[in-house]
């Protein structure tokens, strides 16, 4: 059963507050791993249920293999959340996110890229009706 839209709604922006904080914090520069891990430490001190590195398999005639996809985070099992740490999100990225979200099911989705400068501008929200920049 997919989420409510409005449901994913409240769930994204708490989601954005909390890296919003993590960014405040660490500033740009680190590792994707670190900010995985604070952003975790976040959503469990909140806590809302996620899960991390979500194995995503590919069907091919209807048989399940293991492709290689992993979902940096699922929250409330309606939002994907995928972390960068590059010096600027490509359409790349964005495919990549819409690839895990319709693998997935989950039609909420937000690329976070912790190098921007201001994480503001790193910020993608895309839902699976709509795979455009919110």
């Amino acid at each position: 059963m997919l989420a409510r839209p409005a449901f994913s709604d409240e769930i994204t922006q708490r989601i954005i507050g909390f890296a919003i904080e993590v960014h405040r914090n660490l500033g740009p520069g680190l590792l994707e791993s670190v900010y995985e891990e604070c952003l975790c430490s976040e959503i469990e001190t909140a806590a809302l249920p996620f899960e991390r590195q979500i194995s995503l398999p590919v069907y091919y005639k209807g048989k399940a293999l293991e492709g290689g996809y992993r979902i940096d985070l699922v929250v409330e099992k309606s939002v994907a959340v995928e972390i960068k740490a590059v010096e600027a999100l490509l359409p790349v990225h964005q495919a990549q996110l819409l690839t895990y979200k319709k693998l997935s099911g989950i039609p909420t989705g937000l690329l976070l890229n912790f190098h921007a400068a201001f994480l503001k501008d790193g910020i993608r929200r895309m839902t699976l009706a709509r795979a455009a920049q919110s």
